[in-house]
Formats: structure tokens, sequence, C-alpha cells
């Protein structure tokens, strides 16, 4: 399939308003791998405009037509697993492998939802006094702007885009502009599949807060569903509030992963590699800080530092590389910041694996051990191939040092007691926990968090009901 580089606005491929342009880097090396056109206002106003028109052709659509497209975007997304997965890596920079996994679980998205669009919620009973009816009918909100960003370019657009149609509402989608190419290559699957035009509208801008902030002041904008970090989300539900417009909010994660000593050692180790280094650690489900039990500590770190080390690091779409690029320069030098202020208050970095000798943005997983309770690097996602260690003695000092956050997104427990397992995990306040698992994400599940970390829940059964209005209507027959 033709790169798309322009606006998908309506239907149609066009170019920015004023011309603009801006450029994708591929993280490995430095290199422009494309020019992508630069929305203006005046293109997001069009593409929520060209969503409005839509609306109602979009919403009158029978269920069994909209799920039938849904279902065609996945065969295409699955057949063209290895172009969209190449893209992915190209402008991410994550290894291949990930690319490919994260190609699945986003289309498994059109897939969950092709079954969810002819279930709709609605209630039918007879109200306490016999009086009337009481009827209960499911509604699409309305025009939808979906903000999503740069770490899973593809599964972050399809979880929002597919209850959105599913709902019966259409869409605005602001990509983040440092992975712009693999949303727009969903805009083509769209195309292709003959999605009506208007239903998907795909808009980079390098003019966040402007574009973004004009569609939310005003025009046909109902809802607004946004992944990325705590801080720019508190500023657009300040700005959603104004209008009073439905909010979903994926926000940050700092994620404890707890290791009891009655765990299985060898499970705990591999899930504690795959819960941190997925998504070359560029995930909000990330394990952010590692608990270990104090009798199991020391061989844990060992057995951790020895799988880190061994991970090879390199241009993602080279064979055998499992840890790509970070995304940018500026990410490598946060983190590197990061790490010298815990070594000033008192933790010990421990390097594992070795750095490539080229022009990417590179940074080898380390170890954090010794890591005093008050320092900063506990306190937010990290969002890097950096693991700070931390010992305990009890279980109720475990849960106290996994709770000690703002975040509540994710949480790991690892215990070979599964009432304990479950214990804790009833206990820390996150709105995952990963139970002898690794991996939490399942498009079939309800992804959230508490506290910081956001508001609503994407996928499984609740993900469609963020796009829905419930209308009671009363009846008399």
């Amino acid at each position: 399939m033709t790169l798309a580089t322009d606006l998908f606005i309506d239907g149609r491929w066009v170019p920015s308003s004023s011309g603009r342009r801006f450029d994708v880097e591929d993280p490995a090396t430095r290199k422009v791998v494309a020019t992508v056109a630069d929305a203006e206002v005046e293109d997001g106003r069009a593409a929520a405009e060209a969503a409005h028109r839509a609306a109602d052709g979009w919403r009158g659509t029978a269920p069994r037509d909209r799920a039938e497209l849904l279902r065609a975007m996945y065969d295409e997304m699955v057949a063209a697993a290895d172009e969209i997965a190449g893209l992915i890596v190209t402008e991410n920079g994550k290894p291949l492998a990930d690319a490919r996994a994260e190609v699945a679980y986003a289309a498994e998205f059109y897939r969950w939802y092709s079954e969810e669009a002819v279930r709709l919620p609605g209630y039918l009973t007879t109200s306490p006094s016999g009086a009337r009816r009481i009827m209960e009918i499911s509604q699409p909100v309305g025009v939808s702007l979906l903000l999503t960003p740069w770490n899973l370019p593809a599964a972050m657009i399809t979880r929002k885009i597919a209850p959105a149609l599913a709902a019966g509402c259409t869409v605005v989608v602001k990509p983040s502009f440092q992975t712009p190419l693999t949303a727009l290559y969903l805009a083509r699957i769209a195309e292709k599949v003959g999605v009506p035009p208007g239903v998907i509208n795909i808009v980079p801008t390098t003019r966040n807060v402007d574009v973004v902030g004009d569609l939310i002041a005003e025009g046909p904008v109902r809802a607004l569903s946004f992944t990325g970090s705590t801080q720019v989300g508190s500023k657009l539900l300040a700005q959603a509030s104004g209008r009073v417009l439905k909010c979903s909010m994926e926000l940050g994660g700092n994620a404890p992963f707890i290791v009891f000593d009655d765990a299985d050692l060898d499970a705990a180790v591999a899930g504690a590699v795959v819960a941190k280094m997925r998504h070359n650690a560029e995930a909000c489900t990330a394990a952010n800080r590692f608990l270990v039990q104090a009798s199991v500590h020391d061989e844990f770190v060992t057995r951790l530092s020895a799988e880190l080390g061994a991970m090879r690091l390199g241009p993602g779409d080279q064979d055998g590389v499992q840890v790509g690029p970070l995304a940018s320069r500026s990410a490598v030098d946060s983190v590197r910041e990061a790490v010298a202020a815990a070594v000033k208050a008192g933790a010990r970095a421990v390097t594992c694996g070795t750095e490539p000798d080229d022009e990417g943005y590179y940074l080898a997983p380390t170890l954090l051990l010794d890591v005093p309770r008050d320092a900063e690097v506990l306190q937010y996602e990290m969002f890097a191939p950096v693991a700070p260690v931390v010992a305990f003695d009890t279980e109720e000092e475990a849960i106290k040092l996994a709770n000690a956050t703002d975040m509540g997104l994710a949480s790991y427990v690892y215990s070979g007691d599964l009432a304990r397992a479950l214990r804790v995990a009833e206990r820390v306040d996150a709105g995952m926990v990963g139970v002898n698992t690794g991996i939490l994400s399942d498009p079939a599940a309800p992804f959230g968090g508490t506290k910081h970390s956001g508001i609503g829940r994407e996928g499984g059964r609740h993900g469609i009901t963020e796009f829905l209005e419930t209308k009671y209507i009363a009846v008399d027959w």
C-alpha cells in the first residue's frame, strides 16, 4: 500500500491548509524517513465538520453493517501485518518482534468491537408502581476527538477507533507527530474497506495545543479520549470542563512489581523482563518499581541482571535485537539525569548490556540497587529500561510501598500462595493487577487506572460505554 503522508479528511487525502509539513525521524538512525502534512486549526475544524456531517448517517447504519466494516479492517490489518510492523519499527524504533505483537494486539480491537457492535446495552422493565415501563436505550455520544501517543502507534488508535465506530460515533484522530505514518496507514485501510467519508478523519500536527484546544473549545466534538501523560491529561480535562465534554483518560503509570519469597523465581524473572522491557520499556504498563522480599532479593537481582545483560540492543529491524532506541534524544538525556540523581541520593547503578556504537537514541538496561525509599526515581513513570529495586520484609510493607504513589494504573504480584497473591491484588490501589504474569493487556479486558492514572476504561465490554449515552424513556402502554 502506498505510504500516506497527507491529512485524511472527509474521505480525501489533502495537504495542510498552510502547506506546512514536518519531518518524521527514525530514532535508530536519526534520519528523516518521511515528511507529513502539518495540520492547522482550520484543518482540525474541517475534520470535525466532516465527522459531524457523517454522524447521522453512521449512527443510522445498521449495527451489523458497522460490525462488518470493523471486521474487514481487522482482516486487512492481519493481511498487512508485516508492512504495518515495519512502519512501526521505522518511526517508533521498537524491535520488530514487539512491533508484530503490537499489530496483532491492535487488530484484535477491530475484531472484538465488531462483535460488540451488535450487542449495545439496553433494558426494559416495569416501574415499581406498575404505572409505566422503564425503557433504557444506548445512543452514540457524537463526534469524538481521539488523541493518541507515540509508544504504541497502532494499538492506541484502534483501541479508541474500534469502540467509537461500534457505538455509532464518528471520529477525529490526532496521532503523535512522532509516529503519524502508522495512523495514516490505518486510514488507508478504512478507505480500502469502504468506511464512509467523514467517519474517520486523521490530522497529524505539530501544533497540538492550538489544534486540540480549538476542537475542545468549540464545534461539534462531544467526547474526548486521550492517552498520554497525567500532566497533559489534567490540562485537557480542565479545558473540556468548559463544554462538559464526555472524557476518558488513560494517563501515566508507576507500576510496582512485587515478588514474594514463595514465588517461582524463574517465572518471576521471566515475567519481570516482559513487564519491564516490552516495547522498549516505553509503555504505561511497564514495571516501574521492583519490590522484592528481602530473603530472595539478592538472587532475584542476580538473575534479572543476567537476563537484562543478555538482551541485544540495536536497530529494531535487525535479527535478534530485543531492545531498540528510545524515542528521542531528550528522552535519553532525561533518563540519564534521573539515574544520576538516584545515584547521588544513595542508589547504586548496574548497567546491563552494551549500547551499540551508532547514531541512535540508545540506553542500556540499568538496575538501580539500594534505592532509598524516598528517592525521586520511585515517584514517577520512567518510560525507559531502568529498573529500581527495593527490598521489603512483610506483606504489609509491600502493599504500603506499592501504594506510595499518586499513580494507579498497573501492578504485578508474584507468589506461590494464590490466596496471598489475590489478597495483595485486592489491596493494591491500581486498576489492573497481573498475578504471576507479566502481561496485562487484552482487548477483551478493561484497561484503565485509579488515582492520577485516569478516568474510564478502554477495551472489553466497558470500552464501548465511553462512546455511548444512556437514554431513559418512560412509556405508558
